[in-house]
């Protein structure tokens, strides 16, 4: 019998299931000011290796790609954010939404780390912020999440609706979550603590996401419909011939998002 959604939102349906209630946010770090707290939950990852040469224009400064079996990595990621505070205010209509983006994996020497290609939110003023405070490239777009339990199975589902068409993917996967090993691949993928970006003067922009290890619902199936040039660009077509090299649904958790400017923080590789 499927779960009755005990919260809904104009985006984002079912999006709480058994056992996945809120979780008390990770303790402050003193001297660090967390600019976003939030719940992540039910985070799709289609990862994709891509030769290092379609990824390397876009590295910010002092970063270098994150290669794995000799390959350099994409992923698509669809996720909901719950309970969203900026600066510990939840504004009104803006708790509850789905993102979906496109992400790359970095080193800042020996940190690992992502760079995003584009963000996708149905909020306009959330992108608008992102963009104007912290360079991010968020785009606004009507967009639905769907989040389903019924017996052993849950069920995730993310349209993005383009001009060009509503784009979708969905993952079908165990109920029950479970820890993965830190040498696994589902671990490479969903386990980092810092983001990377660009400021509009060229500075190499950090932030820090302090969030518990996620356990990850094994992946029964999963579909896509995704039309790549529509959603990134020209650049971005020969993923129309792709079929992703793995699929996750990590579970999520609260997390703090603590934005840094260089030079690096103490403690940081350099």
């Amino acid at each position: 019998m499927s779960e009755a959604p005990p919260r809904q939102d104009a985006s984002v349906g079912s999006a709480l299931v058994a056992g996945s209630a809120l979780q008390p946010a990770p303790p402050f770090v003193r001297g660090r000011l967390s600019f976003l707290t939030a719940r992540w939950q039910h985070l799709c990852l289609f990862n994709y290796p891509v030769e290092p040469d379609r990824l390397t224009p876009l590295l910010p400064p002092g970063l270098s790609l994150d290669i794995r079996d000799g390959s350099a990595w994409l992923s698509l990621v669809a996720f909901d954010f719950l309970d969203t505070r900026v600066l510990g205010v939840g504004w009104p209509w803006h708790r509850c939404f789905p993102e979906i983006n496109l992400r790359f994996y970095v080193r800042e020497g020996d940190t690992r780390g992502v760079c995003f290609v584009r963000e996708y939110v149905p909020r306009r003023l959330i992108a608008w912020i992102a963009r104007a405070l912290y360079n991010e490239p968020y785009v606004h777009a009507p967009m639905a999440s769907q989040v389903q339990a019924q017996g052993d199975q849950l069920s995730v589902a993310h349209q993005l609706k383009l001009p060009s068409g509503t784009q979708r993917l969905q993952v079908r996967a165990d109920l029950q979550a479970l820890a993965d090993a830190e040498d696994s691949t589902a671990h490479f993928f969903k386990e980092h603590s810092w983001g990377y970006g660009q400021t509009r003067a060229g500075n190499l922009l950090r932030y820090e996401v302090r969030h518990t290890i996620w356990e990850t619902h094994r992946v029964r199936s999963h579909s896509l419909d995704w039309d790549w040039g529509a959603a990134y660009g020209p650049d971005w077509r020969f993923l129309d011939a792709c079929t992703p090299a793995s699929v996750f649904l990590a579970a999520g958790s609260t997390v703090r998002v603590s934005p840094w400017l260089s030079p690096a923080p103490a403690g940081l590789s350099p």
